[in-house]
């Protein structure tokens, strides 16, 4: 098998949520931890994108934006500048009722010669729950160096396979951006 790193993108100010999402708890576990666990079954290792030093706690190696307050097509150049394997699973630290099965859909080896791998849910493109080849960040840099912050815009410039998932799925890949959100899905959870 070849070698594959799990990025986790813990960056952002997340000023909806007033709080640092990655560290927010769901089930008394923080999100970071819910996409550690959905990841490491299907990677050799792991990167934390952050700023934010409190990420050293979970013992895995964390690494700052390249190219600050640049949002999270800097957050995705800095995770592949820093990997060291052709493959890479991306995740925001914002879903954390992911599984490892939802993340497999993105690994069939049929798709293997795209640049990115990303799944679709109720219409939305998820460029944050995706598979990127280390080679994609090049497109990153040229993007950013051109001041465009957009993740689409660099999916859409690279050989991307967009799969959409089963309705029974879509509860897994849920961003959790409030408040409200994480107390839905916390009553959704508990019962």
């Amino acid at each position: 098998m070849k070698s594959r790193t799990g990025i986790i993108l813990a960056g952002g100010r997340s000023s909806r949520m007033g709080y640092d999402k990655g560290l927010m708890r769901l089930s008394g576990i923080c999100f970071i931890e819910h996409c550690i666990d959905a990841l490491k079954p299907l990677v050799d290792n792991i990167i934390i994108v952050s700023n934010n030093s409190e990420y050293d706690a979970f013992g895995y190696p964390r690494v700052t934006d390249r190219i600050k307050n640049a949002g999270p097509l800097a957050g995705l150049y800095s995770g592949l500048y820093h990997s060291n394997s052709e493959n890479n699973l991306v995740l925001s630290c914002d879903v954390p009722l992911i599984k490892t099965a939802v993340l497999e859909l993105l690994l069939d080896p049929k798709h293997n010669h795209f640049d990115v791998v990303q799944l679709k849910s109720n219409e939305r493109t998820m460029p944050l729950i995706a598979s990127y080849k280390k080679r994609c960040m090049h497109k990153c840099l040229e993007l950013l160096k051109r001041d465009e912050r957009r993740l689409q815009e660099a999916v859409k410039q690279l050989a991307t396979k967009t799969i959409t998932i089963d309705s029974n799925l879509e509860f897994y890949v849920k961003n959790i951006n409030t408040i409200d959100e994480l107390n839905t899905i916390n009553h959704d959870a508990n019962h």
